[in-house]
């Protein structure tokens, strides 16, 4: 790996469950993934951040890298290179731009997840073209990248943060609040709620939708809530950003043909004299936040 800008750079998205990397070149085509299992944060990181360290080292084959992108979910503050919180990885104030750069000796950049993985759909994905769009990955949790005149908004790390908004049930959510989006639509909500329901548990949300094209009462049921919050959402967000269109991703985007069309019907029922946006698929799966891992690091060597 060389340690000019033509060089590739090395792109990791830090998830609840995995760390997914591989290696973005300047034609923006990105490697194989390669695939770790999170260790347990810990309020300071640590463990993840050597995880990230191996990773680097071994992906780069030893060599010094040009640059290395890094994205986490919560709340991050993209300058200063901080994840400031999350909820998922359980740790608070922890300087990864510094410590990794300090480690790998290279520039490393840093960022939220979600927004990174905006930043591909738009630069390469189903929000090509569009100035006003919104990427909505549907997962373990439930947030938005905003991409507001062509470029991605985060408010010092706070935007997009749909997930945890009332939509008007009772249900607890993680981050201390009811009624949150998250509690009741996120993917593994989904699957959390059918087997509260029914006794019978599940995998993850692509089992409930199996058993929704089946026509399981319990699982439509389930289904249909999470809609329903979705649109709530959605509704929200229209009024306010009149984005033209909103990529569905996440766990809950796999299971497109009940979710898009479904959910546009939802939405336009929701709304009055608003611009419906248009509901489409993702289009770079679960690799979408290691492409924006990749794009924010290139920016550093370009």
């Amino acid at each position: 790996m060389t340690g000019s800008g033509a060089g590739p750079v090395v792109a990791v998205d830090v998830g609840g469950t995995s760390i997914k990397a591989g290696l973005l070149g300047a034609s923006g085509r990105l490697s194989d993934v390669d695939r770790t299992a999170t260790p347990a944060a810990g309020s300071d990181g640590a463990p993840v951040l050597d995880a990230v360290e191996a990773i680097v080292r071994r992906l780069g084959d030893g060599a010094r890298p040009a640059a290395v992108g890094v994205v986490v979910p919560g709340i991050v503050d993209d300058a200063a290179g901080v994840a400031v919180h999350s909820e998922n990885l359980g740790w608070a104030d922890v300087p990864l731009r510094d410590v990794l750069a300090k480690r790998l000796g290279c520039p490393v950049a840093v960022g939220h997840d979600v927004r990174a993985g905006g930043l591909a759909e738009h630069r390469a994905g189903a929000l090509r073209g569009a100035d006003n769009g919104v990427f909505l990955p549907v997962g373990t949790g439930i947030a938005a990248a905003l991409i507001l005149d062509g470029r991605v908004f985060a408010a010092d790390g706070y935007a997009g943060e749909i997930g945890h908004v009332s939509v008007g049930h009772d249900l607890p959510c993680a981050c201390g609040g009811r009624g949150c989006l998250e509690a009741v639509a996120s993917a593994a909500a989904v699957a959390r709620r059918y087997a509260a329901v029914t006794g019978t548990a599940v995998a993850g949300s692509r089992d409930v939708a199996d058993l929704v094209r089946r026509g399981d009462p319990a699982a439509v049921a389930v289904w249909d809530d999470a809609l329903d919050a979705l649109a709530y959402g959605l509704s929200m967000l229209t009024g306010l950003l009149a984005p033209s269109v909103v990529a569905i991703g996440g766990g809950l985007g796999e299971s497109a043909d009940l979710v898009l069309r479904p959910l546009a019907g939802r939405l336009a029922a929701r709304l009055t004299f608003q611009r419906p946006p248009r509901i489409v698929a993702a289009e770079l799966g679960d690799r979408a936040g290691c492409v924006g891992a990749g794009l924010l690091a290139r920016e550093l060597v370009a």
